[in-house]
């Protein structure tokens, strides 16, 4: 990792409070309200407007809530891909 990479990285605190406003923005595009949405996905909406208000939620929710939005194909990229620390984790890798 570079000194650039190690900048631009964000905190857990900041990762959670940037996808709680993308969420937000994603329900308003879909001109859904917090009850619609909710109703949609089966969640209650206490849960919801916690998410909406503090980012917090269970991912059993979050994953609910995002296959209502249409937002199904985001979890299926999370985690799949593999980093690699160095060439020789590559060369290592590729060996097998």
């Amino acid at each position: 990792m570079n000194f650039d990479s190690l900048l631009q990285q964000q905190t857990p605190f900041e990762t959670r409070n940037a996808l709680r406003e993308r969420f937000r923005l994603r329900r308003k595009e879909k001109k859904l309200s917090q009850q619609e949405l909710a109703n949609k996905a089966d969640v209650s909406l206490a849960s919801l407007k916690r998410f909406e208000a503090s980012g917090n939620i269970s991912l059993n929710s979050l994953i609910k809530l995002s296959f209502a939005l249409g937002y199904e194909d985001d979890f299926d990229r999370l985690f799949s891909q593999k980093h690699y620390q160095s060439i020789q984790d590559v060369i290592s890798d590729a060996a097998h």
